[in-house]
């Protein structure tokens, strides 16, 4: 066992965590891995709104989720990483499903983790996290660069000055309307309403001066 005075998150203290997942033996798997090195997990959870809850009481310095749990583990993700932007969001999971890898990234998590990992590996992985660092399987860090370098994919110059008006709410509508996806796709993607997404898209428009999306997809391209 590690002394507990000499463990920290990179603050001189030990890190504390949130685990919300729907199976109790994994809670406690990843409970011992995490209390063996010293971290200290503060609350469990089983479902979507225990792990926003258990946050918002606990305040951790990390947020561990499972994807698939009831409720929904990625709209967990995007509600703490929009309320409480200092715990750091953690998804921990079987899929490696490509839709699920980068719908997490999009609300927020900061690591991506496959459940069949040996689970001592995690309190350095979560450490690495709040120290800055991406915590994501070689696999997966290869399949998000090439999902960034693939044929045909829209890019914006998000360095011109037009771009820059943008917040990254609304550079995040307009790339994921660019990719082809529906209003309502968009909504369903990052856990908000087809009206909230039409306010970003008027919002974009009257800060680049267009009256169009496709002109706005232009400005955004420095064509």
């Amino acid at each position: 066992m590690v002394d507990d005075e000499a463990v920290d998150g990179g603050a001189g203290e030990r890190i504390r965590v949130v685990v919300a997942d729907d199976h109790a033996h994994l809670r406690a798997a990843v409970r011992e891995a995490l209390e063996a090195d010293g971290c200290e997990v503060c609350a469990e959870g089983a479902n979507a709104d225990d792990a926003v809850r258990l946050a918002g009481e606990h305040r951790p310095d990390v947020a561990l989720l499972d994807i698939h749990m009831p409720g929904n583990g990625i709209r967990a993700a995007e509600q703490i990483s929009r309320s409480l932007p200092q715990t750091a969001v953690v998804m921990l999971t079987r899929s490696g499903d490509d839709e699920d890898l980068f719908d997490a990234l999009r609300a927020g998590a900061a690591g991506y983790l496959l459940k069949g990992a040996d689970p001592a590996t995690l309190p350095g992985a979560l450490r690495g996290v709040l120290a800055g660092e991406a915590a994501m399987t070689p696999a997966l860090v290869t399949r998000v660069l090439q999902e960034f370098r693939a044929p045909g994919r829209q890019f914006f110059r998000r360095g011109s000055r037009a771009a820059a008006k943008l917040s990254p709410r609304e550079w995040e509508v307009m790339e994921l309307l660019a990719e082809g996806r529906s209003t309502e796709e968009v909504a369903t993607k990052l856990f908000v309403s087809p009206t909230t997404v039409r306010v970003h898209v008027s919002a974009v428009l009257r800060k680049l001066r267009v009256k169009d999306r496709e002109s706005a997809f232009r400005v955004l391209k420095g064509e």
